[in-house]
């Protein structure tokens, strides 16, 4: 107890000094931990994939459809449990900046194949019986304020038109990873609309999801779907829901990488300005551990009081960056809900505050360590006064 009551005493002779480096500890922690929160939030629908679901579609691109007609095939490959399907609907609610993604899916299958998406039982026979109807997540839901039995309108632009829809249910996420932001409805209402207005266009699909009875069979189960359509006119390509959204990401690698690298950069620039405030104060006492040299004391009681006042800057600095990064996220979660629904701070965000602190703390005290343990006691002892 005494030794660390001496390093904190140590730690704030400088008041002044000390704690303008605790503050940019703080920002340094806090601005680490929000943008390793962005990169993990960029990632969240690749964490939320799941090992038994698959994602078939067009081999060319997402955005030319598949017939409708392929379920039934699919459906009669060894290793396939249930398929679903759907269209990316893509309406405008009011304007282009009230962004949400929105779907045409099969009701039930879909339900089923995603219970992550938590329905009151009541609610969801309401939503399953009206041709009209739609599920909200809570989160899209809280932003519009929309209540149950309320009439929603989206735009089309993939599909021209004004359509209606009566929200039947909203669902929660099973856990925090969860998606609460999105938007679906009946792909049945969108095909028999499409029927009556383009034709051409209906009985057709963006894609099939499919549940599988085991993870191990992924690979086997893609293979045979995508023979099933080899050389017809709508070939397919199959890939775990995981590859699948991994593939979105891919068109923004540099932006994670670069989000990535300034996450970094702040850390080694809040080292350099520690390491400065630690050279400072090393400068000035280096009287005092002459004195403690001529007392007796070897190179590893300094060593311990140098690394010891460093880190108790440090680790004082990132507790308080770290404590400030909850509220810090939950406001980001709110501005930035249309692009990233799912914005938590990971336990692994906090780990890695916590490694970047012990780090700072120990690499900014390495040099000044190494000169107080090198003078000698009668260049020291000059220096008083």
């Amino acid at each position: 107890m005494r030794i660390i009551k001496l390093l904190f005493k140590n730690a704030f002779r400088h008041k002044l000094r000390t704690w303008l480096t605790i503050l940019g500890m703080t920002i340094a922690i806090l601005a680490f931990g929000l943008l390793r929160t962005l990169v993990s939030a960029w990632y969240a629908g690749v964490e939320a994939s799941s090992s038994t679901r698959l994602v078939t579609r067009n081999a060319i691109s997402l955005v030319f459809p598949l017939p409708i007609s392929y379920k039934d095939r699919i459906r009669q490959v060894e290793g396939v449990k249930l398929v679903s399907y759907g269209n990316w609907f893509g309406g405008i609610y009011i304007d282009e900046k009230h962004f949400f993604p929105n779907f045409a899916v099969e009701p039930k299958s879909y339900l089923e194949l995603y219970p992550e998406f938590v329905l009151e039982p009541k609610q969801e026979d309401a939503f399953l019986k009206d041709r009209k109807g739609a599920v909200a997540g809570r989160k899209l839901a809280e932003r519009y304020g929309w209540k149950i039995g309320d009439t929603i309108t989206l735009k089309g632009v993939i599909f021209p038109g004004n359509w209606d829809f009566v929200l039947r249910a909203i669902y929660t996420g099973k856990d925090k990873s969860t998606d609460e932001s999105q938007f679906f409805f009946h792909w049945n209402y969108l095909n028999e609309t499409l029927r009556k207005t383009i034709p051409r266009r209906a009985d057709q699909v963006g894609f099939f999801m499919i549940g599988i009875k085991h993870p191990g069979l992924a690979a086997e189960v893609s293979v045979a779907i995508d023979k099933l359509f080899k050389n017809s006119l709508a070939e397919t390509l199959t890939e775990t829901e995981k590859a699948f959204q991994l593939s979105f990401i891919s068109m923004t690698e540099a932006i994670v990488v670069a989000i990535q690298l300034v996450s970094f950069v702040v850390i080694i620039i809040i080292m350099a300005v520690v390491a400065n405030t630690m050279a400072m104060t090393t400068r000035e006492r280096l009287g005092e551990y002459a004195i403690l040299k001529a007392l007796g004391f070897g190179g590893w009681y300094i060593a311990g009081l140098i690394f010891g006042e460093s880190l108790v800057i440090t680790l004082i600095g990132g507790a308080i960056g770290i404590a400030a990064t909850f509220p810090a996220a939950k406001v980001f979660s709110t501005a930035l809900s249309a692009f990233f629904p799912v914005f938590n701070v990971a336990p692994e965000t906090i780990i890695m505050d916590i490694a970047a602190a012990l780090i700072v703390g120990v690499a900014a005290a390495v040099v000044p360590t190494s000169r107080a343990i090198s003078i000698r006691i009668a260049d020291g002892l000059r220096r008083i006064g």
